[in-house]
């Protein structure tokens, strides 16, 4: 049974929320309890708890290029130390390391991308502008 969104006077109340741990958890920044993503990546367009707005968020490419460097050098070095501590057969090598690189990409950038959108709501991040002051 889903819960219905709060009054908007009721929306600035809400504790503090660990960016770490929304972000890990999928949840989202505001009040820690709803979900984050609508499918596998792809982050909803409001919370159905407490009803923010998610469109500050923008992730870009940035959790991506660290999934791929942190975890791409991790898969490589237990692949390596695996080969040379148990020499198999290089089929054995891609029924081992193909699902577990999948497997922990997508839960490793469903995670960061979650750290990234809880802490650009915690730090009310937005969008660069020009100042057009006359100085």
């Amino acid at each position: 049974m889903a819960r219905k969104a709060k009054p908007v006077e009721d929306q600035a109340h809400y504790p503090e929320q660990s960016v770490m741990a929304v972000g890990m958890a999928g949840r989202c920044p505001r009040c820690g309890e709803g979900r984050l993503y609508k499918s596998l990546l792809r982050p909803v367009d409001r919370c159905a708890i407490c009803g923010l707005d998610m469109s500050f968020a923008e992730e870009g490419d940035g959790p991506a290029v660290l999934v791929i460097l942190l975890l791409g050098g991790v898969v490589a070095g237990l692949a390596l130390a695996f080969e040379t501590l148990f020499h198999p057969p290089v089929w054995l090598h891609v029924v081992i390391w193909l699902p577990v690189t999948f497997a922990l990409s997508i839960y490793f950038l469903r995670a960061m991308k979650g750290i990234m959108i809880a802490s650009q709501y915690k730090t009310k991040a937005a969008e660069g502008q020009l100042d057009h002051s006359d100085s």
